[in-house]
């Protein structure tokens, strides 16, 4: 009996499992494919992109309400995603899953499909013909409402990068969440200029009516230009992270022609940034399949003005060499310097990397830069990134960086041949030729002989004025000039009668 007992009552509770699961899901599917061969009903395809190759604002919407319903965790197959919080996870609807939705006590069914010919997406929204007119554009404005709502509690920047990949058919972007953490208080700049670039963004924002009335489109171009190192890019962080833009960031590489540059254009949205870093290393080695109108189109065509509300940010090392229409009034709205560090920079580095205000070491420090800036930005901050733990051993490792870089550095080719060829023109306080004061690895000297107008070790120096008159600086007239100034040390050394300056001793 007690053998009895133990055999019916596990079958006892197979049989109400299974007849809450698999029974019942059965039941639940034949219910419901009766109730469709009794209703009619009216079909709604939402299409990822438009007949432009535009993405579809409304399928955005609609994809975002629906992977926030509840009932997206009951789908045979959701995709997991990692969200912008360590414990946060994201259910996304799979392609090929349908999904119901209930609204003013009507039931509503989504498809979502992937056409296998062009890989685009769609929604397809199912809803029985009789409740088409009751619940049909309440429903859409609810979803509407909704994706605000959303979009407003998530309020998340994204980087969009263009691709060349035929797996994702019609898209030209794929895009992460752009976490870039600087912001205008971190940037290193001016102080007034800062206020007034962020005076003139939020001027920006609230312009719309003024663009309108005065026929023009809703948007605004800068160039920002400098050394590598010097802080471009974390500007534009800033930037979108002051306005909460996202960022379009265009490599030209990967771009084909001048139709694709177009299509990756008007794939852009409202409210971002279009990102071009470095343009004249393609202006100047056309390095890209564009031609120079193509990237003249791009930034003030008519294909330029296909949406509202955005910046345009072109980024280059140097515009001394671009051709003049490119920054003419109009394509560049604002010009921004991003100069070396100087010591006003510097100080603004070591009290947000190393928390100093004053330190024993800054006027050595500010003596260094008098002399010139030769470091960026960038190399200032990874020496006291790197030293963050002794603030003096930071400081020092500045002041040496700073001094066996002057040493380095010399005048361009182009400058040494310009002062040169332009009279040979001379300074007259240290009585050297130009192009000698202001190299900053040869230390000026002031003659106190009667050696004339150049040191005595000069005129001994048989290499010298050939190179002076012929106006030429090859690798062996550095060489000869390395020679010249340990001709000078020696002289100094022997009859004591050159003087070097205060700030070099």
């Amino acid at each position: 009996m007690f053998m009895y007992f133990l055999t019916i009552i596990p079958l006892c509770c197979l049989l109400k499992i299974v007849l809450k699961t698999s029974i019942l899901h059965i039941f639940k599917k034949w219910l419901r494919l009766l109730e469709d061969k009794c209703y009619v009903y009216q079909f709604y395809k939402v299409p990822q992109f438009n007949h432009n190759i535009q993405e579809n604002q409304l399928y955005r919407k609609i994809s975002t309400y629906l992977n926030s319903l509840p009932c997206v965790e009951d789908n045979n197959f959701t995709n997991l995603f990692s969200g912008n919080k360590s414990n946060e996870i994201n259910l996304v609807l799979d392609a090929s899953q349908n999904i119901v939705d209930n609204f003013l006590g009507a039931r509503v069914a989504w498809i979502n499909e992937k056409d296998e010919k062009t890989s685009q997406n769609s929604f397809v929204l199912k809803i029985r013909r009789n409740d088409k007119r009751r619940i049909l554009r309440p429903y859409l404005q609810h979803i509407h409402a909704k994706f605000e709502e959303i979009e407003q509690r998530r309020k998340e920047v994204r980087l969009f990068v263009n691709i060349n990949d035929e797996l994702y058919g019609n898209r030209r972007w794929i895009s992460v969440p752009f976490t870039h953490p600087a912001t205008f208080e971190t940037v290193v700049m001016e102080q007034d200029l800062k206020n007034k670039i962020k005076a003139d963004l939020e001027t920006f924002l609230k312009s719309k009516q003024h663009y309108i009335r005065i026929g023009r489109i809703w948007k605004r171009n800068y160039l920002l230009y400098g050394s590598s190192g010097t802080g471009k890019s974390t500007f534009i962080a800033a930037m979108a992270n002051f306005l909460n833009y996202d960022v379009y960031n265009i490599d030209l590489s990967k771009v084909s022609d001048e139709s694709d540059l177009k299509v990756l254009l008007l794939q852009t949205m409202s409210k971002s940034l279009i990102v071009i870093e470095d343009l004249d290393s393609y202006l100047c080695n056309k390095s890209t399949a564009l031609s120079f109108s193509a990237i003249l189109n791009f930034m003030d065509g008519i294909f330029s003005c296909c949406g509202d509300e955005r910046i345009m940010i072109f980024t280059m090392n140097s515009k001394d060499q671009i051709d003049p229409t490119v920054l003419r009034p109009g394509r560049i709205d604002h010009h921004i310097h991003f100069p070396l560090c100087d010591f006003n920079a510097f100080k603004s580095l070591a009290s947000s990397h190393l928390g100093l205000k004053d330190h024993k070491l800054f006027p050595q420090v500010e003596e260094n830069f008098q002399t010139g800036s030769v470091l960026s930005p960038a190399e200032i901050s990874e020496i006291m990134i790197s030293n963050r733990s002794s603030p003096s051993r930071a400081l020092k490792l500045v002041i040496s960086t700073h001094q066996s870089n002057s040493k380095l550095v010399s005048p361009t080719t182009s400058d040494k041949i310009k002062t040169i060829q332009s009279s040979n023109e001379f300074n007259v306080a240290s009585k050297h030729p130009l192009w000698l004061s202001k190299s900053r690895s040869v230390r000026p000297v002031e003659e106190t002989g009667e050696s004339g107008m150049y040191p005595q070790g000069l005129i001994k120096s048989k290499s010298v004025r050939p190179m002076v008159e012929s106006g030429t600086f090859g690798k062996e007239s550095v060489n000869e000039l390395r020679k010249f100034y340990g001709l000078i040390r020696i002289k100094s050394s022997r009859k004591k009668s050159l003087d070097f300056d205060a700030s070099e001793k």
